[in-house]
């Protein structure tokens, strides 16, 4: 579903073929992510976040998409924030995906945990992917692995 419109959102990463994920998109590019087949956006962002667009659920739902907000933290992100990302990315499974925040980071860090607690990537898979957004800094590296021992025991 890569469309050359989309491909240009800041950190854009295609991780299959019903879910991609990327930095904040601008107005011009959520019709875009509509065009491409996108029919969920999750935004991780805060609404005050580099290039938040102030209406983006407004903007979202014109295009007939479904629009979810899950403000996280980056300095402190949150199991319930985990727990959130996780529910509303099976509650839609069976349609595509679009998943952002301000520059990727927040949601290849989700994703990564996502990826392999729910879908079974391999480890080396989704971390050679949420890696190639960015080498998450000692307070993501915590959490990762907070939220790993978490579901390991749970």
């Amino acid at each position: 579903m890569t469309e050359p419109a989309i491909a240009a959102i800041p950190n854009f990463l295609q991780i299959s073929e019903t879910v991609a994920t990327a930095g904040q998109p601008t107005e011009a590019q959520i019709a875009a992510i509509q065009a491409a087949g996108y029919r969920v956006v999750i935004n991780l962002a805060l609404p005050s976040s580099t290039n938040a667009l102030p209406h983006e659920q407004a903007l979202v739902e014109a295009q007939g998409m479904i629009y979810v907000h899950i403000p996280v933290l980056w300095e402190a992100p949150a199991l319930a924030d985990v727990e959130q990302f996780f529910s509303t990315m099976q509650a839609h499974a069976e349609q595509p995906r679009f998943v952002h925040c301000a520059k990727n980071m927040r949601v290849s860090a989700f994703m990564y945990l996502y990826r392999r607690l729910y879908e079974g990537v391999d480890e080396m898979i989704a971390r050679r992917d949420l890696q190639s957004i960015w080498i998450p800094n000692d307070r993501w590296q915590a959490f990762i692995a907070q939220v790993v021992q978490y579901y390991q025991q749970h």
